[in-house]
Order: structure tokens, then sequence, then C-alpha cells
């Protein structure tokens, strides 16, 4: 992406614009967040508020370079070597530092140590990382996943995955014994021992999984209104991890709506959202959740406006949900992965992001939104329009009747409703003439809509602009919008 463009971007992951050579220690945290992350772009010499690129002195660029590389190389460890270039726009001057994905994890500041030097990029923030994430990182220097570190403290006798087998057998057709258990990597030699691996306890039934991941469940929930503040149904799914996401996907479907929509002389149904893009969303929260994590489950929220699915772990760093049709590919857990591909719970690699992609295309009324939560959790939203536009109109036709109560004195209820009726298509409508609010209201004759148009602007609530009603003067409400929304009301 050129510069250009690039500055009109918001900050954030992968993203961070300065004004000036920040100080040592700012200047090194950001550039080891990048490297322990995506990657990212800091450029030097862009005004935040407003956004715009006000330069550095021409004849300075070369010493700010010497000036930038010296603190990077003086104060972040183990060694980052970023691209550093000049790049102008239009008249302004700009040194562009751009930190590639590291290696060779944990980077850290210099003069502290790995536990109290390590940061992390949190959307547009640096974020000290604590010893799970710094564990993760080392695990990444190693190119070892946690689901295929071993178990050492468990007899191999206790750990029950009858369940998993049956389900595996009848899924592939496949023997799982103990050659396909070590094939898996569910099991793998330790010392001349055969040992367990973290992945074969999360696809175990029993005490073991539940003491050693507590939190390696989905709860669902299906609130009333918009908030979590009512249930209406709950359900904790804690069997083992392969079953996991169809059984969250089974409540998904209890709780939302079919319809039947005719297509020329047949009758199809619909679903409310798009179920195959949902089902591949809480798929992804299973196999790529980061199960080092302790304190955390999977949540699947049910809201009158959406569906909400969160789950633990940062987005891993290759992935961008923002580019859904791309075929983006990365694996966090390195065993689960691959046994969900075999069983047919994920397709090919990075397809799944593409199957959300295609699915929304056939739900223009369905927005789809991501997060990364406190930088620990990844969320994603199916956010129905049509009811979100339709509370706000039952909002502000609340807001309008109320207005209409407390400023039309001596007004009969009858009247008032009449005015509240022609308040709400002006509002609805604005800039148009009076034939337009007399065809929209059927109130009466234009007299009669012309003496409630009166009673309209005596109150305050409607004004009249241009030369006169001949000559293509029109209607506002915006002494009303003003007033909502200096009272937190709602504006259009």
């Amino acid at each position: 992406m050129n510069l250009k463009s690039l500055i009109n971007q918001p900050e954030g992951r992968r993203l961070e614009f300065k004004q000036q050579v920040p100080k040592p220690q700012e200047l090194a945290k950001t550039i080891v967040a990048f490297a322990n992350d995506a990657g990212g772009e800091l450029v030097i010499g862009v005004r935040d508020n407003p956004r715009e690129p006000i330069g550095l002195p021409e004849d300075e660029l070369l010493a700010l370079e010497e000036q930038i590389s010296n603190i990077i190389f003086d104060y972040c460890h183990p060694i980052i070597v970023p691209e550093i270039s000049f790049q102008q726009v239009d008249d302004a001057h700009l040194i562009r530092v751009h930190v590639h994905r590291g290696s060779n994890f944990p980077y850290h500041l210099k003069t502290k140590s790995k536990r109290d030097g390590t940061y992390i990029r949190v959307g547009s923030s640096n974020h000290l990382a604590d010893e799970t994430i710094i564990a993760d990182l080392e695990r990444q220097k190693r190119n070892v996943s946690y689901d295929s570190e071993p178990i050492l403290d468990y007899d191999n006798d206790e750990l029950d995955i009858s369940s998993f087998r049956s389900f595996y057998e009848e899924r592939t057709g496949e023997v799982l014994d103990e050659i396909a258990l070590r094939k898996l990597e569910l099991v793998k030699l330790h010392q001349g021992n055969l040992v367990h691996t973290h992945a074969f306890v999360l696809f175990s039934e029993g005490a073991i999984r539940r003491e050693y991941f507590p939190y390696a469940k989905i709860e669902c929930a299906r609130f009333k209104g918009t908030d979590t503040g009512t249930f209406i149904d709950q359900k904790t799914i804690d069997t083992h991890i392969g079953v996991q996401a169809e059984q969250a996907y089974e409540f998904v479907l209890r709780h939302i709506n079919k319809s039947a929509v005719v297509e020329g002389v047949y009758t199809n149904t619909r679903w409310q959202y798009p179920v195959v893009a949902v089902r591949e969303a809480i798929r992804n929260a299973v196999v790529h959740r980061d199960y080092a994590l302790t304190g955390r489950d999977i949540k699947v929220a049910i809201f009158d406006d959406m569906i909400e699915i969160t789950s633990p772990g940062k987005l891993l760093p290759s992935i961008d949900f923002d580019e859904l049709e791309a075929r983006q590919s990365d694996i966090r857990n390195k065993v689960i992965a691959p046994i969900f591909k075999r069983v047919g719970l994920i397709d090919q690699w990075g397809n799944g992001l593409k199957l959300i992609a295609d699915e929304l295309k056939a739900y223009p009324e369905i927005e789809f939104r991501w997060f990364e939560r406190g930088g620990l959790q990844f969320q994603v939203q199916f956010i129905n329009k049509e009811f979100v536009a339709q509370q706000e109109s039952l909002d502000i036709d609340g807001t309008i009747d109320g207005t209409i109560d407390g400023t039309i004195d001596g007004a009969t209820k009858s009247l008032r409703k009449k005015l509240s009726v022609l308040l709400k298509a002006i509002w609805n409508n604005e800039g148009r003439r009076l034939p337009d609010y007399i065809e929209a209201t059927n109130l009466g004759s234009q007299r009669t809509v012309e003496r409630y148009m009166q009673q309209l602007r005596e109150a305050g609530l409607v004004e009249f602009k241009g030369q006169g009603l001949s000559t293509g003067g029109y209607y506002v409400t915006d002494a009303l919008r003003s007033k909502l929304s200096s009272d937190n009301g709602l504006n259009k």
C-alpha cells in the first residue's frame, strides 16, 4: 500500500503514526511489540488529530534515521533489523520504519528481563506480556504448539478416550490404535515411554480433563433483549472437544428463526442468520483457541440483534479478517487442527474464512464484525441490521411521542397523535415540501395539515426554509435534532 493511502488507515495491530521520533523506551516498546506479533509499520512525521502528514526537516532525515537505528539496536533484544526508508507525501518528508514479524521470540527491552520487558500489540497499543504469552512466544521459537506438548503428571491408564475413539472411527472409518495415536501425535515417546499430549487430554472424557482443562468448554446462552441481563436459555458444553462445536451449533439453531421464501413456483426455507458462516465461526473458535490460557472458555451468545462468538487467544498473526476471501491459513494447534480436518469438521486449509465471506453475500441484512478484546480474546459478531434499524425506529418514535407530549400544551390525545405522525414524517424525510407530507401522512386536507405544521413550528420542533410554499420552500427538524443530541437522545 502506498504511503498516502496508508495515512488514511486507522492505527491498529500493524500500524502506528508519530509526529516526531518517540522517546527511546517508547519507540523500543513499539518495535518489540511489532516483532513479537504480526510485524508492523511506524510512520514518523504524521500529526494524529487531525491525521495529516506534516513532515520532518529534510536536512535532519539522515540524523533521525541513525537515531532510530541506534535506539533499536541499544534497547531491543534479540537484535531486530527493521527497514527504514525516507518517503514523501506532497511536500512532507516522512520516515517509514517497517518491522517484520520475528522468529527469535520473545523480543524484549534490553534493559529489562523477559518478564518485565516483553511487549505485544493489542489493537493500537503496546501491552506488557504476561507469563502465559511469553511461554507461547517461546514455543513459537521452537516451532512447537501447546497442544503437542506431553503431560507427565498423570498415569496413562487414567485417561479415557473411548468416546472420541468411537467418534473418530465412525467419521473416518479408521481404527484408532496405538500406531494411529502416535501418527496423530496424541501420544509420543518421552524418555523411552509413551506419554499423552495436551491434545489427547482435550479429546478425553472424565475428571482428569476437567481438572487439567476446566475451561475447555463452551458456554452457550440465549439472552432476552440486546444485553446479558436476562437468560432465556443456557447450556454448558463440557464434553471432549471433538463434538463441542456441533453441539454449540445445534444450540444456535434452536434459538434462531427459519422462514419460508417463495421463489417462482418453489418455496425455499431460509434461516434468520447465515448458519454455514456461524457454524464455521464456532468450529474456528474450538480449533484455533489458545488452550494454554486459563480462566477463559468459549462463549456463544445469542441476542435479539446478533450472534456473538468469543474465543480465548489473540488472532493469529497471519490472519486478517478484513480480507475474508483471501484463503488465509494459519494453525495454532498443530495436533488438534489436522484431526479436525481428518474427521471432516474443517475444510481444506484456508477455506474457512472464504466460506464465511461467500455466505454473507446472500445475507446483506447481516453485518459481520470482529474484534480483539483485551488482547487475550477474539470475538466475531453477526449483527442483524434490520432488527437494529427497527429498534432505532421504535426508539425515535417513542422519543418523538414523548417530545410532543412534553411540548404541545393543551392538546387532546387525538391531536397529539396526529402531530406526532407529521413530525415523524418530517424527521424521516427532511427537505420535502408540504404536498409531500400531506400525501405521506394522510392526515387530511392541505389546510388541516398546514394547521398542524404551524403548531409544530410554533413549538420550535419544525423549521421552514426557503422563500415560500410556491417557490420550493421545505421543512426540517434541525432544532429538534440539536435538542435530542444535547440531551443524549436519539439522532438520525
